[in-house]
C-alpha cells in the first residue's frame, strides 16, 4: 500500500517516485516541505489515475501456516428457575477465552456476545418442530422459532486470556466458535445443577419452561427423576 501510495503522491506533487518518503501517515518530497496525508492519497486513489495505476489503495497477501491453531474458552453460567412456571432466568454469565493476540477488542467482545447468545438459545429455546402427521414445518418463521432476545439474557462479562500463537505472524486465533461451543454446556449444566436440588436428573434439550415444569411435576407425582 505504501509503495502504491508513493506512486500516487509522486503524481499529485509532480515529483519523482524515488524522492517520496513516507512517515507518520504522510508522504513527503525529500528535501522540501511539500507533503500529502495518507487520507488524501486514499481519496485520490478513488479518482481516475494515470495509465498503469489501478484505482483504489489496497494490498493483499497470502500466508500458508505450517499448522492450525484452535481457540479455547472457560464459561460460567448462573441461573434461577421458577418452580411454579419452569421459567429460567440467567442471573450472571462470565466467559474467558483464549483467542491469541486480540486485534480488535470490540469485535472480539461482539463475537463472544453473539456466540454466547446462540449457545444459550440452543440450550433453552431453539427447536425445529414438524407436524408428526404431515411433516409440515411448524417453526418456519421467527414468530414460531424462538431466538433469544435481549430480555432473555443477562449482561455478559467477557475477558481475554490470550496466548499468542506461533502459527501466524500476528499471533491471532479464531474466536467465533468459542462463544456457542462453551455456552450450550455451561447453560444446560447450570439448569441441571439447579434442578438436581429438586431430584430432577435430566431435562431434554431445549430446556423450555414447559419441559422443566413437567420434569418438576413428574417428580412431585412420584414418577422418579
Amino acid at each position: 500500500m505504501i509503495d502504491k501510495g508513493r506512486k500516487i503522491a509522486a503524481h499529485l506533487m509532480e515529483a519523482a517516485e524515488t524522492d517520496i518518503a513516507y512517515a507518520e501517515a504522510r508522504f513527503s518530497v525529500a528535501g522540501t516541505d511539500r507533503s500529502v496525508t495518507l487520507a488524501e492519497i486514499a481519496a485520490a486513489a478513488a479518482e481516475p489515475l494515470p495509465p498503469g495505476l489501478e484505482p483504489g489503495l489496497g494490498a493483499q497477501a497470502w500466508y500458508a501456516p505450517e499448522y492450525w491453531n484452535w481457540p479455547s474458552s472457560a464459561q460460567i453460567c448462573e441461573v434461577e428457575i421458577d418452580p411454579e412456571t419452569g421459567a429460567v432466568e440467567i442471573v450472571a454469565y462470565v466467559g474467558v477465552s483464549d483467542a491469541g493476540r486480540v486485534i480488535n477488542p470490540m469485535l472480539y467482545a461482539g463475537q463472544l456476545h453473539g456466540g454466547i447468545a446462540q449457545g444459550i438459545g440452543q440450550a433453552l429455546m431453539e427447536e425445529i418442530r414438524s407436524d408428526t402427521q404431515t411433516g409440515q414445518l411448524l417453526t418456519g418463521s421467527l414468530m414460531d422459532y424462538a431466538l433469544p432476545r435481549a430480555d432473555d439474557l443477562s449482561a455478559f462479562a467477557v475477558a481475554s486470556a490470550g496466548i499468542p500463537t506461533a502459527s501466524n505472524p500476528i499471533g491471532a486465533k479464531g474466536v467465533g466458535e468459542s462463544g456457542p461451543t462453551g455456552a450450550l454446556p455451561a447453560t444446560i449444566n447450570a439448569v441441571a445443577d439447579a434442578l438436581a436440588a429438586r431430584g430432577v436428573a435430566d431435562v431434554p434439550l431445549p430446556a423450555t419452561p414447559e419441559r422443566i415444569w413437567r420434569a418438576l411435576n413428574f417428580r412431585r407425582a412420584g414418577g422418579g427423576g
